[in-house]
C-alpha cells in the first residue's frame, strides 16, 4: 500500500444508519473497514475511487460501512471533561461565551473545598475569566448562575450536541449520514 491509502477513512454507521458518535466522529481506518467487509460484519454503503489490490481482488476502499448488527449505545455517558463541555455546548455557561476545549474549565458551582463534588449535577463548562471570578463562591454568593440546567445528559442528548461540532474533514459520501434529517437545500 502507498501512503496515500491511510487517509481514507470510513464512515461506521449502525444498523439503523446512524452514526455511532459524532464527537468524535465514528471512523474505522481503511485496514480496519475492509477487515470487517471480509469479516460480514458490516455492509458497504458508499465507497471511494480509489482501489487496494491483492494478488486475487481489486477492492474500492469503503467511504461509508453500515453494522449488520446495531449496536445499543450506552444509556449513560462517561463523565469526561470533554462530555462536560460537549453537554455545555463548549460554551462558559456564565457569560454565554463559546470557546475552543483548551480555553475552557470546569467549574465546581459547590466548590470542592466546600464540599462540592465532581459529578454532573454539580459541574459546568465555564471560561477562565469567569471560573477566576466565580472563585470558591456558590452560584448565590456570586450572583452567577448557569445559564442552562445542570444536568446529567442521556447519550442521546451528547450525539446531538456533538452534531453541531462538525470534524475538519467531512468527505462528500458521509454528509447524507450525518445530517440525515437536518432540512434540505432548497
Amino acid at each position: 500500500m502507498n501512503t496515500a491509502t491511510a487517509s481514507f477513512p470510513a464512515l461506521v454507521l449502525n444498523a439503523d444508519f446512524r452514526p455511532l458518535s459524532y464527537l468524535p466522529l465514528s471512523l474505522w481506518s481503511w485496514q480496519d473497514s475492509v477487515k470487517a467487509v471480509f469479516l460480514d460484519r458490516v455492509n458497504i454503503v458508499s465507497e471511494y475511487d480509489h482501489a487496494v489490490r491483492s494478488p486475487s481482488i481489486v477492492m474500492r476502499l469503503p467511504s461509508v460501512i453500515a453494522l449488520r448488527n446495531y449496536v445499543r449505545l450506552d444509556r449513560r455517558p462517561a463523565f469526561t471533561r470533554f462530555n462536560v463541555f460537549l453537554r455545555d455546548g463548549f460554551q462558559c455557561q456564565y457569560c454565554g461565551g463559546g470557546f475552543a476545549s483548551e480555553e475552557l474549565t470546569f467549574d465546581h458551582l459547590v466548590p470542592r473545598s466546600r464540599g462540592g463534588r465532581t459529578l454532573w449535577t454539580n459541574v459546568v463548562t465555564a471560561c477562565q475569566s469567569c471560573n477566576l471570578l466565580k472563585g470558591n463562591r456558590t452560584p448565590a454568593e456570586c450572583r452567577m448562575h448557569p445559564l442552562r440546567p445542570v444536568v446529567r445528559p442521556t447519550t442521546y442528548q451528547l450525539q446531538e450536541n456533538g452534531r453541531a461540532f462538525p470534524p475538519n474533514f467531512l468527505h462528500e459520501s458521509w454528509r447524507d449520514f450525518l445530517y440525515w434529517d437536518s432540512e434540505l437545500e432548497s
